[in-house]
């Protein structure tokens, strides 16, 4: 273990990939952030040809799959390097770990770990999304109750800076010293000096929000987060986790918001319980997600709960979607069996009947087998979010002003409820149309506005950083799981959490790697 780390050089020769056509594939991510244009589109297969790219063009931008929710994969001039044939993907089941490439999708990622028998647990809500990334933005998702977000599933990068040089990083060797300070020998033989922020991330499950910082630091935990800003990742190692003999699915709609919110504080309780216990008999939630009454009217207004064949009540409250991990196979007939047969053995099926009392009359589940009815709760979880979309889609086609207003907030669990009320209070009073979704289980939710009007996008803002304060107040963050990217409202939200103190150490850290500011300027900072 050590603080310094030296650069080796790319391997591969270095020339410049072949060129594709500057076309909006490469300008638009999906935030539809607007103005985005580049002068050259690159492809790569190597470490040489990304240097070559590097070396010859400024600015720079890395893509992927262009999934941006914040802008960050808009370019704004010069050559945009696109991972996309980078795709690697080497699964070793003895050390349960898979190597990829920058764009390897997280999908084929997936499949070729169930190969094995393995998967990888943080699972981002896209699956679409490639590695390169979930890792630039420490992508998080439904699972991350259990298994935590993008960084704690990275074992190793390799990550080429703006000058060509490549580093091998292998969680930890290189450890910032005391004074949270790396040291980074370049190939012209000069060394770097890198000094962690002294700022802290909050205490809860997920935070991107630029630059890592903690005592004692692995360097690889830099790069994790830095949305491209700091180095193009070009690979990584990324542990597995085995796959659950069988799972469940539920669907549980609510009358009430505190008896909901109740529901969710035993399943997590109960949960962290089986995790730490290892009890065989104990219920194991992975994901808990989260739609409220207005999410079930935009579902039913778009017919969604006939196409999937999903009861739902526009006089619910909510619905609460979780999984439950099981660590015996157990066939549908058995699960309905302990579900509603109060009197066998103990199960952890047996014990959510318990957990759930009277409640437990109104859910539906999809028991072990049962992948179709699985797939269908899920369709109706991606519709949510769908809907909303279209809607601001055919509102923009009568005034281009109107455009997304969404929050990704999370704050410690036992906080929620104040939050929510926070929420609906901010919005409300400026009058906006609101629906509330997300990843319960963690605190993380996504208020999001259903803009009529421009004049609806800009109260819409004002009550977003209103409401990133007083989240900030409550210990939690503004920005939760998809990044900052060059989103001005995210950009002031990131000021907001970190301070100014903390935005100079941010860029202090961004000048000590990439001095000319090659890689993705006007990302995580408001361009110059």
């Amino acid at each position: 273990m050590s603080q310094r780390v030296a650069c080796r050089a790319p391997s591969g020769a270095v020339r410049l990939p072949s060129e594709r056509d500057v076309t909006e594939r490469w300008l638009v991510d999906a935030a539809y952030f607007p103005g985005g244009h580049a002068e050259h589109v690159f492809a790569p297969r190597c470490e040489g040809e990304v240097a070559a790219v590097l070396r010859a063009f400024s600015p720079v931008l890395t893509v992927g799959a262009m999934s941006s929710l914040t802008g960050g994969a808009t370019p704004v001039g010069g050559a945009v390097l696109a991972t996309d044939l980078m795709t690697s993907i080497a699964v070793d089941p003895l050390t349960r770990t898979v190597r990829a490439g920058a764009g390897a999708a997280l999908l084929s990622v997936q499949e070729a770990a169930r190969e094995h028998g393995l998967f990888l647990a943080p699972a981002p809500t896209y699956d679409g999304a490639f590695v390169g990334g979930a890792i630039a933005t420490n992508a998080a998702g439904a699972a991350t109750f259990k298994y935590g977000a993008m960084r704690r599933s990275v074992r190793a990068l390799t990550v080429m800076l703006a000058d060509g040089g490549v580093l091998d990083l292998e969680r930890g060797q290189v450890i910032a010293d005391a004074d949270g300070i790396f040291e980074i020998e370049r190939l012209d033989g000069s060394v770097t000096r890198v000094v962690v922020p002294a700022y802290r991330d909050p205490d809860v499950p997920k935070c991107s929000a630029g630059y890592h910082a903690t005592d004692r630091m692995d360097l690889v935990d830099l790069f994790i987060g830095s949305e491209g800003t700091l180095g193009v990742v070009m690979e990584a190692t990324l542990e597995l986790v085995p796959e659950p003999p069988a799972s469940v699915v539920c669907w549980l709609p609510m009358r009430d918001e505190a008896a909901g919110l109740d529901v969710v504080r035993r399943l997590r309780d109960a949960s962290q319980t089986t995790w730490r216990s290892a009890d065989p008999n104990g219920l194991d939630v992975p994901s808990i997600e989260y739609f409220d009454r207005r999410c079930l009217e935009l579902l039913v207004e778009d017919g969604v709960d006939q196409e999937q064949r999903i009861p739902i009540d526009v006089d619910d409250a909510l619905v609460l979607l979780f999984r439950i991990e099981l660590q015996t196979d157990l066939g549908a007939e058995d699960a309905v069996e302990q579900l509603f047969d109060p009197d066998g053995p103990d199960t952890p099926l047996r014990r959510l009947a318990q957990l759930l009392g009277d409640h437990a009359e109104r859910l539906e589940a999809a028991l072990p087998g049962e992948a179709t009815k699985a797939a269908r709760f899920f369709a109706v979880r991606e519709a949510v979010p769908m809907a909303v979309n279209h809607r601001i889609r055919d509102r923009r086609a009568v005034d281009p002003a109107v455009h997304k207003v969404a929050g990704d907030y999370v704050v410690p669990f036992e906080r929620l409820g104040e939050a929510f009320a926070l929420y609906r209070e901010e919005f409300g009073a400026r009058g906006l149309d609101l629906a509330i979704w997300g990843h319960i289980g963690d605190g993380n939710v996504h208020p999001n506005v259903l803009p009529r009007t421009a004049e609806d996008v800009c109260v819409g803002k004002e009550g977003i950083l209103a409401i990133g304060e007083a989240v900030v107040a409550m210990g939690g963050s503004p920005l939760a799981e998809h990044g900052v990217g060059r989103h001005p409202v995210k950009q002031a939200l990131l000021r907001t959490l970190r301070g100014d103190a903390g935005m100079a150490a941010m860029r202090t850290v961004k000048i000590a790697l990439d001095p000319q500011c090659i890689l993705a300027p006007g990302v995580l900072f408001p361009a110059s």
